[in-house]
């Protein structure tokens, strides 16, 4: 496509070439004929302008000479019709001067001043006539007289030819550069004709080199075009329009049995019947026909190898340089993927059996989880209810180790009341669907700090929280998060003077958001850390800092719900370090860069 492309620009260019050498010196002598001939009507448009004028001229003067010659006594009716001939043919005149000369604005104006002088002596002309006849001779020389002296012409004459010689002059000139410019467009015109000649030659000599490079290219293309069509691993095969080979590749030889130098092998016989298959052969015989595609048409084969194998067949119809038509066969050996489908089919199978179990031990959990909220409660409200109802009963007969044996059995139950309320909450955490959303960490922070200071009075308590980023998660279950690590710190801080809490965030560098809870408070020994995150796991005596070591254990499982992980840092009596962390998505749940 792009050497057809190029060649059509050549042969746009040579066809430029060529009108350029045929038509811009027709064009050329074209111009300057109107240029001689534009510049022959001016001359003749001058000619005529100057013959008006004088023509103006002569009349006006012809008429005054003939009124002269009345005053003077000749009554003959020739010099009566020459001396009203001004009023006759003057204005008609001034009319065609107008017109001839109606596109230059200068001489315009001259003729308005000669039109007003000619009307003004013509005027004057009729009255020294009209006086003549009422008998006043006197007057009519005076007017005439008059006539000269206030309207003037020969000036006017003069500045109207001079301007019209000065026109016609400029137009010779730019007549004569008009020639020039033709005589130099002509030149460069054969200059042009020169070089497009030789630009030809060499064009045509580089075109023919190139061709004959172009066929050896070519040549070299086929031939390696060849050895790559051999040395694909895939099968492929180009059969006739009656499904007879025409060129195969090694692989398909292989793996049907044929020599890839063998022609017109019809298709059904190849491969030992492999291909003899009614469905497939009508589908192929509608590409050529029809110039359908066939896509993955899947089947199993049993190849010359005695190998049952489950293939996909593609096929295409290609146009050869006979305008006959080609199938292009192509064969994918697909029997390791089914193989590999079959097994995926079998372990999905397994997985969903898997679910099932899995989806029944979560209906045994919740029935258990059901059976401990009842059935372990009903008991222990017996339990504190009795030691109540016996604390009353005896009244004042109770002495000091009965009241302290009731109160212990009364905190007991108090106590395992709210291990079992832990124990659900923690059951719960592991079972319950997320419930994603954006969430804003600052917020939930600073929530959790304000519900943690009001739990303590007379404390010194210096925060300093970091602005926090949004998160996509389960908000609920995040703010457990945050209750369980803010409260800890102010926990494990009461023994403090002024206690110091901060919060702070960083990127990991897979990316993920690293948050951190610090404290100043008790610490821990880290050879003990594997048993902070544990159900009911405690590192301190619950007289010195209560709680039911539950906490930790569901912060734990929340942020591995999330997909991220929890650890600590710690030293004894110098404080802890709480970190946990969480993938950084935005919204759409896509990752954010760092």
């Amino acid at each position: 496509m792009k050497t057809r492309g190029i060649m059509r620009w050549r042969t746009a260019g040579l066809l430029l070439a060529m009108l350029i050498i045929v038509g811009l010196p027709y064009f050329v002598t074209r111009e300057s004929a109107r240029s001689t001939e534009r510049a022959t009507d001016w001359v003749a448009h001058s000619v005529a302008v100057k013959s008006l004028v004088y023509r103006v001229a002569y009349v006006v003067r012809d008429s005054e000479a003939a009124t002269y010659r009345l005053l003077a006594g000749d009554e003959s009716d020739a010099a009566r019709k020459r001396a009203v001939r001004a009023s006759e043919e003057a204005p008609p005149l001034m009319q065609q001067l107008r017109l001839m000369t109606r596109d230059n604005a200068d001489q315009q104006a001259m003729l308005g001043a000669l039109d007003g002088s000619v009307a003004g002596r013509i005027a004057f002309m009729n009255r020294a006539l009209d006086r003549l006849r009422h008998g006043d001779p006197a007057g009519a020389r005076q007017s005439l007289r008059d006539s000269d002296d206030l309207f003037g012409m020969n000036d006017k004459i003069a500045g109207i030819a001079k301007s019209e010689e000065d026109l016609l002059k400029a137009r010779q000139a730019e007549v004569a550069r008009q020639s020039f410019n033709g005589h130099v467009a002509l030149a460069i015109t054969a200059l042009a004709q020169l070089v497009l000649l030789i630009i030809i030659v060499i064009t045509s000599e580089r075109q023919i080199g190139r061709r004959q490079l172009a066929e050896t290219r070519e040549g070299r293309a086929v031939l390696r075009s060849q050895m790559i069509f051999q040395s694909v691993r895939e099968p492929i095969a180009l059969f006739d329009e009656e499904l007879n080979s025409l060129l195969v590749n090694n692989a398909f030889g292989e793996l049907y049995g044929v020599d890839p130098r063998q022609r017109a092998m019809p298709l059904a016989q190849i491969g030992k019947g492999a291909w003899d298959d009614s469905v497939l052969l009508q589908r192929l015989s509608d590409v050529l026909l029809r110039d359908r595609e066939l896509w993955d048409y899947d089947m199993v084969q049993r190849t010359v190898d005695g190998v049952d194998r489950h293939v996909v067949i593609n096929a295409r119809r290609l146009q050869q340089d006979t305008n006959a038509h080609a199938l292009l066969l192509t064969v994918s050996d697909v029997t390791a993927r089914a193989l590999a489908e079959q097994r995926v089919l079998e372990l999905n199978h397994q997985l969903e059996g898997k679910v099932a179990q899995i989806s029944d031990v979560n209906r045994e959990l919740e029935a258990f989880s059901y059976s401990v909220s009842h059935d372990l409660r009903a008991p222990l409200r017996h339990i504190a209810g009795f030691a109540r109802k016996l604390e009353q009963h005896l009244g004042d007969h109770v002495d000091e180790k009965a009241s302290h044996y009731i109160e212990v059995i009364a905190s007991s139950a108090q106590r395992m009341a709210l291990l079992i309320d832990d124990l659900l909450v923690f059951s719960r955490l592991g079972r319950g669907a997320l419930r994603l959303q954006a969430v804003d960490m600052q917020s939930l922070a600073e929530e959790a700090r304000a519900l943690a200071e009001a739990g303590v009075e007379n404390r010194r308590i210096v925060w300093n929280i970091a602005p926090l980023p949004m998160v996509i998660g389960d908000e609920n279950m995040l703010r457990t998060v945050w209750q369980n690590l803010l409260g800890n710190a102010v926990k494990y801080t009461g023994h403090c003077e002024v206690a110091q809490i901060g919060v702070s965030v960083r990127r990991g560098r897979n990316g993920d958001y690293e948050f951190t809870v610090t404290d100043n408070g008790a610490g821990f020994d880290m050879q003990y850390a594997d048993k902070l995150f544990g159900v009911f796991q405690r590192l301190h005596r619950a007289s010195e800092f209560p709680g039911n070591g539950i906490g930790l254990a569901n912060v734990r499982r929340i942020v591995v719900r999330h997909g991220g992980r929890v650890w600590a840092e710690a030293e004894p009596g110098q404080g802890a370090r709480f970190h946990f962390s969480l993938p950084a998505t935005d919204a759409t749940g896509a990752h954010t860069e760092s």
